[in-house]
């Protein structure tokens, strides 16, 4: 009796975690898919629970926010996003959101709680796409511009985040991404360690 009942909560909980696979098309780098996204943001994780992650968010690219952190619902059941343990609290990140504005039929189950679609007011992160990227200091790096289908993390030379926050409002084309992500790191460097000694903040 015992066993068949932790193998039906085994299998309910593997129902809720991701066994089942998602289906969607790629729909491009990060250049192609945030203008159809309603929030970009760039922040720190500072919790996860169940499959969200709460974000602290240290600059908003486009969109607007009821506040300074916000709650991103990520990979459960079939739902087509990314799985939670790729966002470990304290890293940062830039994403292109969707917000949560209508309950979904079997979305929610009362016993699981921490495992949902996620509440109304809340976002969601898409896996069919370059829907985020990495953020390491003023530097963002993954499927930002002409990346391989289904490929979230490809070899580049990472790109400025003022550059992308350039891009995204339309300052500038996705021609000069897609530059800056081929530029020799070590001419970058370069460039970026020549500024500062103009700028002075170098002795």
């Amino acid at each position: 009796m015992f066993k068949r009942c932790w193998l039906a909560i085994c299998l309910a909980t593997a129902c809720q975690t991701g066994w089942a696979e998602c289906e969607c098309l790629w729909q491009g780098s990060f250049a192609d898919v945030q203008h159809e996204t309603d929030l970009v943001v760039a922040g720190r994780i500072v919790s996860r629970k169940g499959n969200s992650v709460d974000l602290d968010i240290q600059r908003t690219l486009r969109g607007s926010t009821p506040g300074e952190e916000i709650r991103i619902w990520l990979k459960t059941a079939d739902y087509c996003r990314p799985e939670p343990e790729l966002f470990p609290p304290d890293s940062t990140w830039v994403m292109a959101l969707q917000r949560i504005d209508k309950t979904v039929p079997g979305g929610f189950n009362p016993n699981t709680p921490n495992f949902s679609y996620g509440r109304i007011g809340d976002y969601r992160l898409s896996s069919c796409g370059g829907y985020w990227l990495q953020l390491r200091g003023d530097f963002v790096s993954g499927a930002l511009v002409d990346s391989p289908r289904w490929v979230h993390d490809p070899k580049m030379t990472p790109v400025l985040l003022d550059l992308v926050n350039a891009f995204v409002n339309g300052e500038i084309g996705a021609s000069a991404l897609l530059e800056a992500s081929r530029e020799d790191p070590a001419l970058r460097d370069l460039r970026l360690d020549t500024r500062a000694f103009l700028r002075g903040d170098e002795d």
